[in-house]
């Protein structure tokens, strides 16, 4: 039966680093008060005057090299990001123009928040086991930063920049993606979103004045919501596909929160050495912070090794994956 594997990965963070110490003087908080609350004590930051497609662009050009993948060989590339270059054209065909891949290959962007990753693959994995495409880059890349509001002491320490692509192939070998379940929430749009530039309320100069065009989030809310859901669609695929802690090698949550990712680990049951984080000294890099943790502990992924990931995000949309490791 055909399925699809990851067959590489590969990330990029920028230079620059913005620690608790940093952000101390630009906002009313100290290094104690943001590693208690979130566990985070330091984010990469993009500081060069380009979008999103930049950190994409240097994910894709390193998968490519690492795999050996000639670019004409790629069919689809989808890019997950919640910070696009542009409203448009598609942060994915900037992208495809600068990795030099548009002979062939067709590529869009999904909007699907910090579960952008597991929504992608799960995407990417459909188009696979179809026949329709056998080589398929899954991109995330977010400059958050752009969006942050750094007079908001309870958001700005949260979030940082990175990006990190996934190569995608058939497979006849019992690897790859396994399972996956996905939820929606339309009512949790009040609690976590970008409020102004869109078509429901565009830009303007009340807008900016009243800091509208940067990340609002209502902490509490956003924190009991994401426990529990990433907890019941981790319960859910474990379930379906007669999973016991024991049975899984990894667990890799979206890396939003210390404390939530502990909160989800303990309440499910998984040994902390099973949990993978790398929050500390990235933050909440969005829809790329799974692909990035999975690159960074690449090293200890063993082909065969079952993983789940898990994911929350604006909307409210999360969800879970279930896979086995092909590298």
């Amino acid at each position: 039966m055909l399925n699809a594997k990851i067959s590489g990965i590969a990330s990029y963070l920028p230079d620059d680093v913005l620690t608790n110490d940093d952000l101390a003087q630009m906002v009313d908080t100290n290094d104690e008060w943001i590693t208690t609350r979130v566990g985070i004590k330091e984010r990469r930051v993009l500081k060069k005057d380009v979008g999103s497609s930049y950190m994409g662009i240097k994910a894709v050009k390193k998968l490519l090299e690492e795999t050996g993948t000639n670019p004409d060989d790629v069919d689809l590339l989808i890019c997950a990001t919640s910070n696009p270059d542009y409203r448009f054209p598609s942060t994915a065909s900037v992208i495809l123009h600068h990795c030099d891949m548009e002979k062939k290959c067709y590529g869009y962007d999904i909007q699907a928040a910090c579960a952008g990753f597991i929504v992608a693959t799960y995407d990417a994995a459909a188009y696979i086991k179809s026949g329709l495409y056998k080589k398929v880059i899954v991109v995330c890349a977010e400059k958050m930063t752009s969006m942050v509001n750094y007079k908001d002491r309870s958001t700005c320490p949260l979030f940082g920049d990175g990006a990190a692509a996934v190569l995608m192939e058939p497979t006849e070998e019992p690897v790859g993606f396994q399972d996956g379940v996905f939820h929606v929430d339309g009512s949790g749009l009040e609690h976590l979103l970008y409020r102004a530039g869109g078509s429901a309320h565009p830009t303007s100069h009340a807008t900016i004045d009243a800091d509208e065009n940067c990340l609002y989030q209502e902490g509490r809310p956003v924190y009991r919501h994401a426990v529990i859901d990433m907890l019941t669609s981790s319960q859910e695929i474990m379930k379906r596909n007669n999973l016991t802690c024991d049975d899984i090698q990894w667990f890799v949550p979206h890396q939003a929160n210390l404390r939530i990712i502990e909160a989800v680990g303990g309440r499910l049951g998984i040994s902390d050495d099973k949990v993978l984080v790398n929050i500390q000294h990235v933050g909440n890099t969005s829809a790329a912070s799974i692909p990035i943790c999975l690159d960074e502990y690449k090293s200890r992924l063993k082909k065969g090794d079952k993983i789940v990931l898990t994911a929350f995000g604006a909307g409210f949309t999360w969800g879970a994956s279930y896979l086995i490791w092909a590298i």
